[in-house]
């Protein structure tokens, strides 16, 4: 449960920041921008390779997209805000704490924490108790 509350409360931020920061009703290009960047900045050995043509690092892989994008003529404004929102959310997560040890700027509440275990707790009552319907025998 601990990524399942830090993860939604990366993603209320992600949504603030955004909405707030720029004014956009339609989140979820960035949203999906940010998620990129800060999974790319957290694997930065890893290799990637776009669509058979080249190979690169998983920390290039949100310009990569962003280039493509621009290539078939999409506006690149939804991906760089998506950039710079998951640049801030991965600098405070990642890079500060390491910076400043013992401070931590984002986290999640034990409230959240305890409300995911419970929400938890009575879908799987709930998925075990569920009558399946029965086969008829002949």
């Amino acid at each position: 449960m601990t990524l399942t509350a830090s993860w939604l409360v990366r993603q209320l931020l992600n949504g603030i920041f955004m909405h707030y920061g720029a004014s956009i009703m339609f989140l979820a290009p960035s949203l999906a921008f940010s998620i990129v960047y800060v999974w790319s900045r957290r694997n930065p050995s890893l290799v990637l390779n776009f669509l058979g043509l080249f190979t690169f690092t998983a920390p290039y892989l949100p310009w990569v997209i962003l280039a493509f994008g621009y290539l078939l003529n999409q506006s690149p404004l939804h991906d760089l805000l998506g950039i710079g929102v998951g640049h801030i959310y991965y600098y405070l997560d990642d890079v500060y704490p390491k910076l400043r040890p013992g401070r931590r700027i984002f986290f999640a509440p034990t409230f959240l924490y305890v409300a995911l275990i419970s929400l938890a707790r009575s879908l799987a009552f709930i998925l075990a108790h569920v009558s399946r319907p029965h086969t008829a025998s002949a």
